[in-house]
């Protein structure tokens, strides 16, 4: 089906003002009902929070699972933008946060990382076992993007009947390219909001679990953080079983498994994303998988495609992303 063009705000042309613009957007989302809790146990002592938009009669209804990025939650504007979109049209929606993200610190004692795919294999084999779900569409904004991608191509050809389809937006899938990316002084802005982010939050993880983290040094040594790359060094790679920074990306970069993906996948980009790099998207897995579409406009941002079209198209990915799982739901 051919998808609508996306015509970008005319006043959010440039890259980093439509991504920015995106965050101080002022939104509301009257037609989303209130969501109820639901915790997904995705490994003993783990728990992840779902914040889940149940239709009348669930089975009968296409389930869309959401997955943030980078410091985001189940409550960030992106998230609760495509659930209410997904919820108007038919779909049960829920909106997962990754592990600490959105108040759960308690629930593990573990650190959330882009290579934590397992967790939301867990979340969607559950819902097919427990609550006999027929279709589930999950999609990821971003380092969410990566751990969908990555969790399709681990499933391959073993992947349940009821997995429909995938969705990525900017997804971040070549990560020491985008850890570099965010690095570059152009960047400096997302730089900085993001291991201002990283450090408030581990800092706070260390108090609710000083056995594993306080006594290490290691929080002391945040200090000398400057870069997300820094940061994956000293804290991602020591705390989650990884050699060093490179080891991490190496391991957890969906790149390596999007030749294995075999349910229709979508991935929206931007080609002017700031520190996703457009040239990570030129690869034979993705250009030799018939089940792989890449739709990739000239402007957008990072995960914000703004677009000049008011109402429900104003956010011109979240529509698309509904767009997609309608066309591949046959309930």
């Amino acid at each position: 089906m051919p998808m609508k063009e996306f015509q970008p705000h005319k006043f959010l042309r440039n890259a980093h003002v439509m991504t920015i613009a995106a965050t101080f957007w002022q939104r509301r989302f009257p037609e989303l009902p209130g969501g109820v809790p639901r915790f997904f146990e995705v490994e003993p002592g783990t728990q992840l929070r779902g914040d889940c938009h149940w239709q009348a009669d669930p089975g009968k209804h296409p389930t869309l699972v959401l997955v943030h990025g980078l410091e985001g939650s189940s409550d960030s504007d992106y998230m609760r933008g495509i659930a209410e979109k997904g919820w108007l049209a038919g779909f049960n929606v829920v909106r997962m946060n990754q592990r600490n993200c959105g108040g759960t610190e308690r629930l593990t004692s573990t650190l959330y990382h882009s290579g934590r795919s397992s967790d939301f294999r867990a979340v969607v084999l559950e819902l097919i076992e427990r609550d006999r779900l027929l279709e589930i569409f999950v999609a990821g904004s971003s380092m969410g993007g990566n751990l969908v991608l990555k969790m399709a191509g681990e499933f391959g050809d073993s992947a349940p009947a009821q997995l429909r389809g995938i969705v990525a937006i900017n997804p971040a899938f070549d990560l020491a390219a985008c850890a570099d990316a965010i690095g570059e002084p152009r960047n400096f802005i997302y730089n900085r909001h993001f291991v201002r982010r990283l450090k408030a939050r581990m800092r706070h993880k260390a108090k609710l679990f000083p056995a594993v983290y306080a006594t290490s040094g290691s929080i002391e040594g945040l200090s000398r953080v400057r870069t997300v790359r820094d940061f994956d060094e000293a804290i991602t790679a020591r705390f989650c079983g990884f050699k060093s920074a490179d080891d991490y990306y190496a391991r957890s970069s969906a790149m390596h498994v999007l030749e294995k993906i075999r349910r229709p996948t979508l991935i929206l980009t931007a080609q002017d994303d700031p520190f996703v790099p457009f040239p990570t998207f030129d690869r034979a897995a993705i250009r030799g998988n018939p089940s792989i579409r890449v739709v990739a406009p000239r402007h957008g941002g990072h995960c914000s495609f703004i677009s000049q079209e008011g109402g429900p198209e104003r956010f011109w990915a979240e529509a698309r992303v509904v767009e997609f799982c309608k066309e591949h739901s046959a309930l």
